[in-house]
């Protein structure tokens, strides 16, 4: 195997003319000039320069191999530069997935501190629910996944094999139309909205509704379904029926025409930034991963 080192020795050999002006050029000494070239013919199996007393000329091999010296070590040069500026997070990109209510709430706050902090480091961002985001960031899709799960859910994901870096844990509220009956409360429990339409958002969180429910006594009569939390909103304060949010999400919209209800007993999710093991060691993923913590300890 051909070394950088014996390539920068051959290429000062070359211009030189000399093992000696070879070895002051380099600061090193004649000896381990030679001992460094015998060591270059070796790898390469094939004699390099033709020494004529005290001067020396490169071979047909040695001409073609200081031809590409000058190409592989400007390569490497680059290299080297470009994963320093990376490791001192001058440069660097980042691909984050975040679920909605996350991507308007947490990721907004972590991307500013983290562009102030290393303006070199780019964050790409995309939208996906867990268990979605999970899939993309093990398939190598993305370098940081943004995702949740309810504490009470049965069956809850398997995250063993990835970092997880706990942010905070995110309560559950009640969403009624300003005139509601129980739109003044402090507190309700689910079961006094048995009777009611609803609206119920994604998939995943539509499950946790029904299992709330069914744990309560009763199946919720689910008129409309969006995954879109505004226009969840948007039905509720037209009076079209009540919904059960998370607190993050109600701060990214204004419930105009509607009012928030504590929900007890208290359901809650967890959110969590992810990535894998070896990511984890990336400065750009670990200085994202280190902002959105900070983010999330300011809700």
């Amino acid at each position: 195997m051909i070394e950088a080192r014996h390539l920068r020795v051959l290429r000062a050999v070359a211009t030189t003319g000399s093992f000696s002006a070879a070895g002051r050029a380099l600061g090193c000494t004649q000896p381990a000039v030679s001992q460094q070239m015998k060591a270059l013919e070796t790898s390469v199996g094939t004699p390099l320069l033709i020494r004529t007393g005290r001067e020396m000329r490169l071979t047909q091999a040695g001409e073609s191999l200081v031809r590409h010296a000058a190409g592989i070590l400007a390569g490497l040069t680059a290299a080297e530069e470009e994963v320093a500026a990376i490791a001192g997070l001058r440069a660097g990109r980042v691909r984050l997935v975040s679920f909605p209510s996350g991507s308007s709430t947490l990721v907004p706050t972590a991307l500013a501190a983290l562009r102030a902090a290393h303006p070199g480091t780019r964050v790409f961002l995309e939208e996906a629910e867990p268990p979605n985001s999970v899939d993309l960031l093990r398939e190598g899709d993305c370098d940081i996944a943004l995702a949740f799960r309810y504490e009470t859910a049965p069956g809850a994901e398997d995250w063993s094999d990835l970092v997880v870096r706990p942010l905070l844990r995110d309560r559950l509220v009640a969403l009624v139309p300003e005139k509601h009956r129980l739109a003044r409360a402090k507190s309700v429990a689910i079961g006094e909205l048995a009777g009611e339409p609803w609206i119920a958002g994604c998939p995943r969180c539509r499950g946790q509704l029904v299992e709330v429910c069914e744990t309560a006594g009763f199946t919720p009569r689910i008129d409309f379904a969006t995954d879109d939390y505004p226009a969840v909103v948007g039905l509720v304060s037209a009076g079209l029926g009540v919904a059960v949010l998370p607190q993050l999400a109600i701060e990214s919209v204004r419930p105009r025409g509607a009012r928030t209800v504590t929900l007890e007993p208290a359901v809650r999710r967890e959110i969590v930034a992810l990535t894998l093991p070896d990511l984890a060691q990336v400065p750009a993923v670990a200085a994202t991963l280190d902002q959105l913590e900070r983010a999330a300890r300011e809700k």
